[in-house]
């Protein structure tokens, strides 16, 4: 069998972590860089962001934060909702559960996580049930909250009637919802509904907004629809280490990016190179994708030498949930690459006589 080519992608597709710096984004720090202003976010960016991203969910009264990683984001908002004693329920593939080193349950100070079976990586009411049911004893850790991640971890959406039944049945047994949002965006873009539909309208808490993966260079904002949740997250966030003292810019870009419509404008173009990749790979044999393409994900089952192939040709990608190999768009992917992409893949079935 003659080697495989060795090339140099035009655009790498493993991460939307790989992406730089939306334009609106790296405008922003520029413009908060000239001249000096008060630290620890007691500045004017900070507040103008916050109350922005407030006005996006159509929220006055939120209490609005900004951390510097997606990890903080989730386990000190988890830590605020969730006392020591208790637990919270999770997604078996939840990002919470299988990629923050255990921080959910160090940042709680103890609070157990509960992950019951989801096939298709969405949490339902029925599983939450399941979950609750069994830590009923007096014993067990009782469950606190329940955190969802939207899109899930494998691409997929809740829709805003899964997302209602889930706030339902958490609140039939006194839970409160989180809803892990690294890549909230992208579900906005998906659905066409509005922010406040998806969140607090029903039923949602709190809420990770995902900066970073939409353009940013760092910058999460944590969102609570009820003040009175959001107490000690300031103190929290500070002893963590996450509260900025240049905070103006992490804080900056959100304010950017919300008044120009850049937040949303990029997960669109993340979606739909996501799709253009999909439909460019979706009749090479030997190629399925494992589930149906509803954000900026494509999750592609493949033989293992088609992998390796791939890579050797310079690709990189990460393989889940057993050997699902994953490719991510992110706000700067360009339809030459994609289609580079494709075409790399489409080569390499066809060298091990698949074509």
């Amino acid at each position: 069998m003659p080697l495989p080519q060795t090339t140099t992608p035009p655009q790498q597709f493993g991460s939307d972590n790989y992406a730089g710096l939306c334009p609106q984004a790296l405008e922003a720090i520029s413009r908060a860089a000239k001249g000096s202003t008060p630290a620890y976010g007691d500045d004017a960016w900070t507040r103008l962001a916050a109350k922005a991203v407030a006005d996006v969910f159509e929220a006055p009264e939120a209490a609005v934060f900004f951390v510097l990683t997606g990890t903080a984001a989730n386990a000190l908002a988890l830590a605020t909702l969730c006392p020591p004693y208790c637990s919270i329920i999770a997604s078996e593939v939840a990002h919470a559960e299988t990629s923050e080193r255990g921080a959910p349950e160090f940042f709680t100070g103890g609070a157990k996580l509960i992950t019951p079976p989801t096939p298709d990586g969405k949490l339902t009411p029925e599983a939450i049930k399941l979950a609750a049911r069994r830590a009923s004893d007096p014993h067990s850790s009782t469950p606190a909250v329940v955190t969802i991640t939207q899109p899930t971890e494998n691409g997929l959406v809740y829709s805003v009637d899964e997302i209602r039944a889930i706030a339902n049945a958490c609140h039939d047994h006194g839970l409160r919802l989180h809803m892990d949002g690294a890549r909230f965006a992208n579900a906005v873009a998906m659905l066409g509904c509005t922010p406040a539909a998806m969140t607090w309208q029903s039923g949602v808490d709190a809420l990770s907004f995902g900066g970073t993966k939409n353009g940013m260079a760092m910058g999460e904002a944590v969102v609570f629809f009820k003040r009175s949740m959001a107490h000690g997250f300031a103190e929290r966030a500070k002893q963590s280490g996450q509260t900025a003292s240049k905070m103006r810019f992490l804080s900056a870009p959100w304010l950017a990016m919300i008044h120009s419509g850049a937040w949303l404008d990029n997960a669109r173009h993340a979606n739909a190179s996501a799709r253009q990749f999909a439909q460019a790979v979706e009749d090479i044999p030997s190629i399925k994708l494992a589930w149906p393409v509803q954000s900026n994900a494509v999750f592609l089952l493949m033989p293992e030498p088609v992998m390796n192939e791939l890579r050797a040709r310079g690709w990189r990608f990460y393989t889940f949930f057993g050997g699902i190999c994953r490719f991510m768009f992110a706000w700067d992917a360009r339809p030459e690459a994609i289609a580079a992409l494709a075409a790399d893949l489409r080569s390499c079935v066809r060298g091990q006589g698949a074509l």
